[in-house]
């Protein structure tokens, strides 16, 4: 495969990035670094049309010559027996206005990626390539940026530094007294006192009210302490809530007096009528 890419940037900026490690791992788009490993080592994912395949290897590069790097890779399917190694090589070519990335290397695979279709894995690659260069010009620009952001950092801490000295050397004269004998300590400020201070009443209510409250509070607390000296904790345990919290009783249902007031002529007439059948059955005896 050869495929070419432009950076506007100059190559030797790009040489700067790719003879250290650790800008080439943050240059591979989609590289999970392993904690330990070598620096371009890792998790990376590529997605090829609608299918995703994430491998775990390794890749190392090494310069050629001036203007040649090659990388060599090798990487394992995290999820299945695939695999896949890589040998590329990567040429630099001076440009107007920047340079050209020539890429041109061969890969071999097998497993999920040898099932896919030949145009949709060499547009994923080419889309992984294109990227790899444009973060390889962004790392010459961050390098720069972290440069310039040391040196106004350590340019300002100076100017602060001097400016600091000044002040305190300012103030140090603002503050002595010009005569000893004319100046007088000013007299120290008494603290108020917090048990000298009056308790501010309460805006909830009336202050009567919440005397009243608080005696009745007082008197029922008292009371259940003298009711639960001398007893036991089951007793303690099981006594009922007194005060404010006891248990409010079930209001009594008193029942009709009707059946009651028809109950005494109803045994009054049965008793008459026993009475009058009692005679008659003498009679005819």
């Amino acid at each position: 495969m050869e495929h070419e890419v432009f950076v506007p940037v100059p190559a030797e900026r790009l040489r700067e990035v790719l003879d250290d490690p650790a800008r080439v791992a943050r240059a591979v788009p989609g590289l999970q670094q392993d904690a330990g490993a070598e620096p371009v080592a890792g998790r990376l994912k590529i997605r090829v049309g609608s299918h995703s395949v994430t491998y775990r290897g390794a890749v190392r590069v090494s310069r050629r010559g001036d203007d040649a790097y090659e990388v060599e890779g090798q990487a394992e399917e995290s999820r299945g027996s695939g695999s896949v190694k890589l040998t590329l090589r990567i040429v630099l070519r001076e440009t107007e206005d920047g340079c050209t990335v020539v890429y041109d290397g061969t890969a071999s695979a097998d497993g999920r990626i040898k099932d896919l279709p030949a145009e949709a894995v060499e547009g994923a690659v080419t889309r992984l390539l294109n990227r790899f260069a444009e973060h390889l010009a962004a790392g010459t620009t961050d390098a720069d940026g972290e440069s310039a952001d040391g040196a106004g950092a350590h340019d300002a801490g100076a100017h602060d530094e001097s400016a600091g000295d000044e002040s305190a050397r300012a103030e140090a004269e603002a503050k002595a007294p010009s005569d000893s004998g004319l100046t007088e300590e000013p007299p120290a400020l008494e603290r108020p006192s917090v048990f000298g201070s009056g308790v501010p009443s309460s805006s909830h209510g009336p202050a009567g009210e919440e005397g009243e409250e608080d005696e009745e509070d007082i008197a029922e607390a008292a009371h259940a302490r003298r009711t639960m000296i001398g007893r036991s904790a089951e007793e303690v345990d099981h006594a009922p809530p007194r005060g404010r919290y006891a248990p409010v009783p079930a209001p009594q249902t008193v029942a009709s007096q009707a059946p009651l007031r028809w109950a005494a002529p109803a045994a009054a007439l049965a008793l008459a009528s026993a009475v009058v059948v009692v005679r008659a059955l003498r009679r005819r005896r």
